[in-house]
């Protein structure tokens, strides 16, 4: 007998269910949204019916969008999506990178899923009304209840919170089940060996999960959807790891990840679309200080209707006898679907913006295929004092590299290369394997630089 109950323990995962589908309905708390029908199913088995929510994006003005999610091994699973409004002439399903072939039967779409992915599935070029599908990994880590150790929210609306936020103590795995919706905002403070896990909501919070002054922190798995601001805040923290996040915001200062005087950090198979910059990583602000170093951020779909998908290098500690630093940034394998900014100071795709005091330096951008640039830049590295968020100038950029990159698209502003003076310089900018509309960049035709850069090299 004990045998048998081994043998049974030890059963490959591809034996067991590869598709789980999400409790939905509009008794959770969260609006529907009716502009599509989505199913899905494994090869040949039954379809499965998923729930359409309603996410709210583009600050501009804000426009009702759809989105839905499930889980899947790897194993094949087939997606069926109607479009329930107007016929279809056209359909994108983006990133284009993952090459997604599809069917059209009158107004239906059906295409396979090989993988787990983030996508955005596009009809008639309506980029403001679209389908976000997440095929989220299944999970490997559930829970039922509440336990020592453990902090369970269920299938359900959970709200009525003292002060919109639920306070998490150290050494707390958080488990967010599929269908649970959270209407506060979480809060690790000063703790250590935090984990907020599962495939559950954190609906219309102040902020979705702020990770201050502490240590060991995971966040895994979790949707936030339309944050009053950032969906994750990180100050003073170290070793703070950030997989599988889905995130939409539609308010000013609505940003996605922003860190400031952060050390260690991953970011990891996140998909954000946000009304401000996607991820920032700063130095000093507020209750800060020491800067931010070794932050990682890859294998990740980045949509700013407004701002920055990628800022690094803003804020920093003006009143201090040597400023502060911001160094070892890499930014690996990223789609980055939409750059929109109206204002010409915070153009840029790919931004390092250094100010305030700080010291810029060894930044690494690799991988990155950039797909649309409403209004904006593509590069964008200066040594500048912008008076609205800064008491001293920044102190320099140094080593920042952007190695396979491609961009197909017109219309947007050059780029920018540009220290302040000759104390303040940009020093060591490499483009190597840069491709724009399928030609290799080789000169800096059409940047914008000055007289105060050095060593920019392109390959």
């Amino acid at each position: 007998m004990k045998i048998i109950l081994l043998y049974i323990f030890l059963l490959p995962v591809s034996l067991f269910a590869q598709l789980a589908t999400h409790p939905g309905g509009v008794r959770i708390g969260i609006d529907p949204n009716d502009d599509y029908t989505v199913k899905v199913r494994e090869a040949g088995g039954e379809w499965q019916n998923l729930f359409e929510y309603n996410v709210q994006v583009d600050m501009d003005k804000v426009q009702d969008a759809s989105m839905v999610q499930f889980d899947m091994g790897n194993t094949p699973v087939e997606v069926m999506v109607k479009k329930n409004n107007g016929k279809i002439y056209d359909v994108d399903i983006r990133p284009l990178k993952n090459n997604i072939a599809y069917q059209q039967v009158g107004n239906t779409i059906f295409f396979t899923l090989n993988r787990p992915q983030y996508i955005s599935v596009e009809f008639n070029g309506d980029r403001l009304h679209n389908l976000h599908l997440f095929a989220n990994p299944l999970e490997t880590e559930t829970y039922t209840e509440s336990k020592d150790g453990v902090m369970y929210f269920g299938k359900g609306v959970h709200q009525g919170f003292e002060d919109n936020q639920i306070r998490i103590p150290s050494n707390t795995t958080v488990y967010l089940a599929p269908g649970a919706i959270v209407k506060a905002k979480l809060l690790v403070e000063k703790a250590e060996n935090v984990r907020i896990i599962g495939r559950g909501i954190i609906d219309k919070p102040e902020r979705g999960i702020e990770v201050t002054d502490s240590k060991n922190v995971l966040i895994d798995g979790v949707t936030v959807i339309n944050p009053q601001h950032y969906t994750v805040f990180g100050g003073g923290t170290t070793g703070l790891t950030i997989k599988n996040l889905k995130s939409f915001s539609s308010r000013g200062w609505s940003d996605g990840i922003d860190m400031m005087c952060c050390n260690d950090v991953l970011i990891d198979n996140v998909f954000m679309r946000n009304s401000d910059d996607c991820i920032a990583v700063y130095a000093h602000r507020w209750d800060w200080w020491g800067g931010s170093r070794n932050v990682t951020v890859q294998n990740s779909v980045l949509w700013a209707d407004i701002a920055h998908p990628i800022n690094v290098g803003g804020h920093g500690d003006p009143e201090s006898a040597t400023g502060e630093v911001v160094e070892n940034i890499t930014f690996r394998n990223i789609d980055i679907l939409e750059h929109d900014e109206d204002d010409m100071p915070y153009q840029g795709c790919m931004t390092v913006d250094c100010g305030d005091k700080n010291l810029v330096r060894n930044v690494l951008f690799e991988d990155i295929r950039v797909e649309n640039i409403q209004e904006g830049r593509l590069f964008y590295v200066k040594v500048r004092f912008n008076e609205k968020y800064d008491k001293q100038p920044g102190r320099g950029i140094e080593n920042v590299t952007f190695r396979n990159i491609i961009y197909n698209g017109v219309g947007e502003n050059p780029s920018v290369i540009e220290g302040l003076d000759k104390t303040r310089m940009v020093r060591g900018v490499t483009f190597d394997n840069v491709i724009i509309n399928g030609k290799k960049m080789n000169s800096l035709e059409g940047v914008t630089t000055n007289e105060f850069i050095k060593d920019v090299v392109i390959k």
